[in-house]
C-alpha cells in the first residue's frame, strides 16, 4: 500500500533535550509513574473528524489543508483513503485509539439505507485495518447537529419524524461502536437547547432527550455493549441555552431522569472554559459525583468566545487536569484529541507536530501532577484546612447527630468564632510553581 505520510518516520521518545521536531520530548510510553506505564495513564485517541476531515475552513474562508489523501472527496474511495491515512498516522505516533462520528466515516447519502450500507462497508474495512494491530475504538457517536434537519435539535426536536431519524442514527452508531469494540458511546448534544422561551417547551424537550437516551441504553445493553455512555457538556454555541451547559448541569439531568447508573461525562477543556469554569473544575465536579469518564483533550483561546479546539500546550492546565485524573484513579475512557490545527498550519507535517505537542503536554502534566501528589504539601494543607471538623462537634455534624437547636446553644456560649484559617492560595500557587519548574 502506498505510504501517505511520506518522509514522516515512526515518532520516538528522545527526551527533553532533543531538538528533533518529529520526536517526543516527554511522552515516554513505557515510563512507569505511580505504578503504571505512561501509556496506561494516557490512553490517547485520534479524533476522526478533525484529523482526517477538517481542512481549515472557517466562517471567512474555505479549506487550506488538503485532506483528500489522494482520492476524490464525497466518494467511498475517499472514505477508505481516510481509513488508510488514519491507521498510518496512528501507527507512526503510537496512538492506540480513535473516536468517530458516523458521518466522519462516510459521505452521508440522501437515503438512510444507503448511508447505512456505506457504514457497513467502511466498518468492515476498518476491522481489516485493525487486524494485526493494537489499535482500538475508544468511543463512537452520531452527528445529529450538522444536517439541516437538526436545526431544532435531535432529542429536543419539535418534529417526531426527525426524532425517529435521530433514533435510527443512534442505533446504527451503537451497532458500529460495538462492531469496532468501542469502550464508550457519546451523546454530544450540539443543538439540544433553545434560542428563546417564546417558542420552547423546555420540560417537553428535556423529557424527550431522556427518553432517547434510555432507549439507547436499552438497545446498547441488548447487543452486548458493556461500556459507559457519556454526555459531553457544552455551553452556548451553537444554541444560546444548551441543556448540557456544564458538568453540574449534565449530572443533575442524568440524576433527574434516572440515567446516572449508565452514563458518565466526557469533559472537554474548551467547553469548560466557555462555561466560565476552569478545566479542572468540571473534572472535579464529575469526579466527586463518580461520573468522570473520559476527556476531550484540547484548549480554547480566552480572547475568543467560541470553541477554538486548539491543541493543548498549556502545561499548567494539563498538570491540574492530570492531578484530578490521578486523584480519581484514572479514567474508564481516554484522552481524545478533539483538536484541530490552526488554519495556517496546513501541511501533513503539521498534523504530526500538533499531536506531538498535545501528547508531550499531557505527558509533562502527568509527570508534574504525580510529583505534586508525591510531594504532599498541597494535600497536607487541604487536610489541615478542615482540621476543626475532626472535633467532637464537627464529627456530630458530619454524622447527622446534632440539631439546629444544639448548634444555636453552642454558638451562644461561643460568643463569636475566630476567623477561619488562611486559605494560603498564593503560597500553594508558589508550591505548584516550585514543583513545575524545579
Amino acid at each position: 500500500m502506498t505510504e501517505i505520510f511520506k518522509n514522516i518516520p515512526e515518532i520516538k521518545f528522545e527526551g527533553k533535550n532533543s531538538e528533533n521536531p518529529l520526536a517526543f520530548k516527554y511522552y515516554d510510553a513505557d515510563r512507569v509513574i505511580m505504578g503504571k506505564k505512561m501509556s496506561e495513564h494516557l490512553p490517547f485517541a485520534m479524533a476522526w473528524w478533525h484529523n482526517l476531515c477538517a481542512g481549515g475552513t472557517d466562517m471567512f474562508g474555505r479549506d487550506t489543508a488538503d485532506k483528500s489523501f489522494g482520492a476524490e472527496k464525497g466518494t467511498m474511495e475517499h472514505a477508505k483513503a481516510k481509513v488508510d491515512a488514519g491507521f498510518e498516522f496512528m501507527k507512526k505516533l503510537g496512538i492506540k485509539y480513535f473516536c468517530f462520528h458516523d458521518v466522519d466515516l462516510v459521505p452521508e447519502a440522501d437515503d438512510i439505507k444507503e448511508t447505512n450500507r456505506r457504514l457497513d462497508e467502511i466498518s468492515d474495512y476498518i476491522l481489516e485495518k485493525m487486524q494485526g494491530t493494537d489499535i482500538k475504538c475508544l468511543w463512537g457517536t452520531a452527528n445529529m447537529f450538522g444536517n439541516p434537519r437538526f436545526m431544532n435539535g435531535a432529542g429536543s426536536t419539535n418534529s417526531v419524524d426527525v426524532y425517529a431519524f435521530a433514533a435510527a442514527q443512534v442505533k446504527k452508531a451503537l451497532d458500529l461502536t460495538v462492531k469496532l469494540g468501542g469502550r464508550g458511546y457519546v451523546f454530544w448534544g450540539g443543538r439540544e437547547g433553545y434560542e428563546t422561551l417564546l417558542n420552547t417547551d423546555v420540560k417537553f424537550e428535556q423529557e424527550n432527550i431522556a427518553r432517547l437516551m434510555h432507549m439507547a441504553v436499552d438497545y446498547g445493553r441488548s447487543i452486548g455493549f458493556k461500556g459507559d455512555f457519556y454526555i459531553e457538556p457544552k455551553p452556548k454555541e451553537p444554541m444560546k441555552h444548551q441543556y448540557d451547559f456544564d458538568a453540574a448541569t449534565a449530572i443533575g439531568f442524568l440524576k433527574q431522569y434516572g440515567l446516572d447508573k449508565d452514563f458518565k461525562l466526557n469533559i472537554e477543556a474548551n467547553h469548560a472554559t466557555l462555561a466560565g469554569h476552569t478545566f479542572q473544575h468540571d473534572l472535579r465536579i464529575s469526579a466527586i459525583n463518580g461520573m468522570l469518564g473520559s476527556i476531550d483533550a484540547n484548549q480554547g483561546d480566552t480572547l475568543l468566545g467560541w470553541d477554538t479546539d486548539e491543541f493543548p500546550f498549556n502545561v499548567y492546565e494539563a498538570t491540574l487536569c492530570m492531578y484530578e485524573v490521578l486523584k480519581n484513579g484514572g479514567l474508564t475512557g481516554g484522552f481524545n484529541f478533539d483538536s484541530k490545527n490552526r488554519r495556517p498550519s496546513y501541511t501533513m507535517e503539521d498534523m504530526f507536530y500538533a499531536y506531538i505537542l498535545g501528547m508531550d503536554t499531557f505527558a509533562l502534566g502527568l509527570i508534574k501532577a504525580a510529583e505534586m501528589i508525591e510531594d504532599g504539601r498541597i494535600d497536607k494543607f487541604v487536610e489541615e484546612k478542615y482540621a476543626s471538623w475532626n472535633s467532637e462537634l464537627g464529627q456530630k455534624i458530619r454524622n447527622k447527630e446534632t440539631t439546629l437547636e444544639e448548634l444555636f446553644h453552642y454558638a451562644e456560649k461561643l460568643g463569636a468564632p475566630e476567623l477561619p484559617g488562611s486559605g494560603r492560595q498564593e503560597l500553594l500557587e508558589g508550591v505548584m510553581n516550585n514543583i513545575l519548574f524545579k
